[in-house]
């Protein structure tokens, strides 16, 4: 056993998986509720849930459904998440170790919630008046939005942090004090008082009602309540368990095991760092066993749960908005992202089989049934995963689909006597898919404060101009100035918002200089989902640390190394014609030479990081992998020809130098033995 691996006796025991995930996860409600109010707060998810489900076929007006939504939603954010005041373990917890009635919502979260209801139903109450009132909105209008506009921000504090908020204010106060920057500047515009800031924000569509919130609303909520009762009816314990079974005792099989069963799970949690945690806690002992370090193991599993933000059919929030912004189908959407996600998990599972040989790791017995017998008992967990992708290619609404496939994953819950959902575990399914959307509500509605400023100073078009003079007009320099604003924006706010924001900026951008819409808005897509990898503020890698006992920043930058390929694969798709057919904008045999083309690219980029091609790889080859991998990601025939050089140069290399190797090595057992002799 390696040196590194035998250390991992002294790992610490592996704490609770959902502990961990309300330490971690901006995703996940934060409060473990006791008493009454577990079935109040519950109940009221509940009643969230149907109300969404009720919209789905019989169809509400736009604009009061959202604001209903939001009525509903918000109130909850209150009661569900802590004001964000920290006290010390000791005091948080009884002496048996349970939480007390200290966690559950006090006087001042009741106030808010009972605010919240009325601010966001008030415009209910009279609504064609209300949208009359618009251009002459009365005092109190003016209030009730201010109000809401507070109370947003106070549950996006709550649920994601205080820097989104932060953000959020600044782009007000752009909105109120631009008017004196002077006009000829870049960013300058006429000004706007505080009345037309809440007009703008409040009572109409481009603001806390906007789109951002109206896919939270419609699409989000249906997808989240899908994942929960798919969870209640036992596909995460299935997922895992036909994961294990599929790969057996080689060396590599727990890596792949890992790989396959975040890709596996994140259809169920829509969250990479929940998927890390939840894989984690059961994958981490046998990778440890195997023989992997602890920052490769937390690497593993960080970049395994991540992919399944950009993996088909569920993706990430950003997806469907992405969806909206182009009006196309959810279906084109998850056409975008089939062969990206191929490759990301392709450079994962050779990152894992050269991990295996040169950490000399082995394979481990687990105890499991063949994987042919758990497809025949439980199989039918992944019939209604493929109903959703063949509903929309037969035309039909994702909303429906998703709804259709919610039914299903309930009907077929009864095959378990173990998970069956009866009624009360069908009540806890839709309440828990309603909890797992209010972090998504708050930040949606936060984000289209910033949506309706940038559409009323018009700093869309400012802000690509800039963009755009900063890299000089050149699309590479541009599309590495784009990565690098959203990689950094990334780090301050959850990925749904910070998709928004860079959509509404840098995506004109890239479209001036002749990207594609949809070229566009993927490239934003990815490097928003790779920023929750991007030290320092990787929450999946730290929480998947905390569970190996792993260094957190060394195992940010192991998670970064899997995750590598993710981050060149979207310049393909947007620096060059023939990259957009990586999303799927081409004929079946164009796709089918790109697909082949960047998966020799993630391989030669592999051998570059990874130190191995036959055999342990020295810097010689490496770099020569590396020229071959950004090459050949170019998809220029020239290029790629110049790529497929580089690479056979790399493996003769390679040979080349492995056979000097063993020849060294031969001499010299031959001369000791001469001299022994």
């Amino acid at each position: 056993m390696p040196a590194a691996a035998g250390a991992q006796d002294q790992t610490p025991p592996i704490r609770d998986a959902g502990e961990l995930i309300a330490e971690y996860d901006a995703e996940r409600p934060a409060r473990r509720l006791t008493g009454h109010l577990t079935h109040v707060v519950g109940a009221l998810a509940l009643g969230v849930s149907l109300y969404a489900l009720y919209a789905v076929f019989n169809p509400i007006p736009v604009l009061p459904y959202r604001m209903g939504f939001l009525a509903a939603v918000l109130p909850l954010t209150f009661l569900a998440y802590r004001p964000g005041l920290r006290v010390p373990r000791w005091f948080a917890r009884s002496a048996s170790g349970n939480v007390p009635a200290l966690d559950n919502p006090g006087i001042v979260d009741w106030i808010l919630a009972g605010a919240s209801v009325v601010v966001c139903a008030y415009p209910l109450v009279a609504f064609d008046e209300f949208i009359r009132r618009t251009f002459a909105p009365s005092a109190l209008d003016l209030i009730m939005g201010a109000g809401c506009v507070l109370l947003v921000l106070e549950a996006t504090r709550r649920t994601v942090g205080a820097i989104l908020p932060v953000i959020c204010v600044g782009f007000v106060g752009y909105a109120y004090y631009g008017g004196y920057l002077p006009l000829d500047w870049v960013v300058g515009h006429r000004g706007y008082d505080l009345e037309r800031i809440v007009v703008q924000l409040y009572m109409g569509t481009e603001g806390l009602f906007g789109v951002p919130l109206d896919v939270a609303a419609s699409y989000i909520v249906l997808f989240t309540i899908y994942g929960a009762v798919l969870e209640y009816s036992g596909a995460g314990a299935f997922f895992v368990n036909i994961s294990f079974a599929a790969f057996r005792r080689s060396a590599a099989a727990p890596g792949r095991t890992v790989t396959l069963a975040g890709f596996l799970l994140g259809t169920v949690s829509g969250s990479g760092t929940a998927t890390a945690v939840s894989l984690g806690s059961v994958a981490w002992p046998i990778l440890r066993r195997a023989g992997y370090p602890r920052e490769q193991g937390g690497g593993v599993l960080a970049a395994a749960g991540i992919g399944a933000i950009l993996s088909p059919p569920t993706l990430g929030a950003a997806a469907f908005i992405i969806a909206e912004y182009l009006k196309v189908s959810y279906l084109a959407v998850l056409l975008y992202a089939t062969v990206p996600t191929l490759l990301y998990y392709l450079g994962i599972i050779l990152a894992v089989e050269m991990d295996a040989r040169r950490f000399g790791t082995r394979g481990v017995e687990v105890a499991a049934d063949s994987p042919w017998r758990l497809l025949g008992r439980f199989g039918y967990h992944f019939s209604s995963l493929i109903a959703i992708v063949v509903l929309m290619a037969l035309g039909v609404s994702p909303f429906r689909a998703v709804v259709y496939a919610t039914v299903m994953a309930f009907l077929l819950s009864f095959l378990d006597r173990e998970h069956r959902l009866g009624p009360r575990r069908a009540a806890q399914a839709l309440s828990a898919g309603t909890l797992g959307v209010l972090p998504v509500a708050a930040t949606t509605a936060a984000a289209g404060i910033i949506v309706g400023v940038v559409t009323l100073t018009a700093l869309g078009l400012k802000g690509s101009r800039i963009i755009v003079d900063l890299a000089g007009g050149e699309l590479v320099l541009t599309a590495v100035v784009a990565a690098l604003a959203v990689l950094i924006l990334g780090l301050a706010v959850p990925v749904t918002a910070s998709f928004i924001i860079a959509a509404v900026i840098i995506g004109p951008a890239l479209q001036s200089l002749g990207v594609p819409s949809e070229a566009a808005y993927m490239f934003i897509f990815y490097y928003a989902v790779l920023s929750e990898v991007t030290p320092p503020t990787a929450l999946a890698a730290v929480a998947a640390s905390a569970i190996t006992g792993g260094n957190a920043f060394k195992t940010m930058m192991m998670t970064w190394k899997y995750t590598l390929p993710a981050f060149l694969v979207p310049f393909a798709f947007v620096l060059a014609p023939a990259g957009r057919a990586l999303l799927w904008q081409a004929p079946l045999p164009q796709v089918l030479l790109a697909l082949a083309v960047s998966g020799l690219a993630v391989a030669a980029l592999a051998v570059a990081t990874g130190g191995w091609m036959i055999h342990r790889a020295a810097w010689p080859e490496r770099l020569l992998a590396a020229g071959a991998a950004i090459t050949l990601l170019s998809l220029q025939p020239a290029a790629v020809a110049t790529g497929l050089a580089l690479l056979a140069a790399a493996l003769l290399v390679h040979l080349v130098l492995r056979r000097s190797a063993a020849g060294r090595g031969r001499s010299s057992v031959a001369h000791q033995a001469k001299e022994g002799k």
